[in-house]
């Protein structure tokens, strides 16, 4: 992603605004977060604060918009087309394994799941379509979308903006740390599924022994 980085340093105030605003929009409305750099796109932004090409308030503004707009017009896209359109992307794009995980995220923690999957490219492309699919009430998903939206814009905003000449080794390790994140959340969630599977089992046999006793009695 340099090229990208390269060519945002390169725009003048308006642009990298602009670009601020409409990549981590477009990141996640369209199922297309693996292709658009919204994270990068807002750690530039921070590094033209810092340089003074920006104003600060300028891009966090820019920032939280875009990935709160963004969101909801996932969400609103994921309700009208959503299957269709999972259903049209290359496997390459978006395996079905990262739609069942999505998905199953959704079922677990839901609200929580908007938050989290605003952390980590893999979800944020994902996840608010996905609650449009499953029809999460709009008012919970607005409310977990404008807290994660404001937290993970306005930390990586500051992330560009303290780094400052260091933003390469801090981009790189954004994009670990993301990739991280999106494991701990997957390994989570198959632990909760494991253990709700095990608790299910626990039940049939103990519901199972009354009848087994009741068979012992009559003979």
């Amino acid at each position: 992603m340099s090229w990208i980085s390269d060519h945002l340093l390169a725009l003048n105030a308006t642009l990298v605004l602009v670009a601020v605003f409409l990549l981590p929009a477009l990141e996640s409305s369209v199922f297309l977060g693996f292709l658009i750099p919204g994270e990068t796109a807002v750690v530039i932004g921070g590094v033209t604060a810092y340089n003074g090409h920006t104003q600060l308030w300028q891009v966090l503004a820019c920032a939280v918009a875009g990935a709160i707009i963004g969101d909801s017009v996932g969400y609103a896209v994921g309700k009208r087309w959503g299957d269709t359109l999972l259903g049209r992307l290359p496997q390459r794009l978006i395996k079905p394994a990262h739609v069942r995980q999505s998905k199953e995220l959704i079922r677990r923690l839901g609200g929580r799941a908007v938050f989290a999957g605003r952390f980590a490219a893999a979800l944020r492309a994902l996840v608010p379509g996905l609650c449009g699919v499953s029809e999460m009430p709009y008012r919970r998903f607005l409310f977990w979308n404008v807290l994660g939206g404001a937290v993970w814009a306005t930390g990586f905003v500051l992330l560009g903006y303290f780094a400052g000449a260091g933003w390469h080794r801090v981009e790189h390790y954004a994009s670990v740390a993301s990739w991280i994140f999106v494991g701990v959340i997957l390994l989570a969630v198959a632990g909760l599924v494991l253990l709700k599977r095990r608790a299910e089992k626990r039940a049939e046999a103990w519901l199972d022994e009354p009848a087994a006793d009741e068979v012992t009695e009559n003979v």
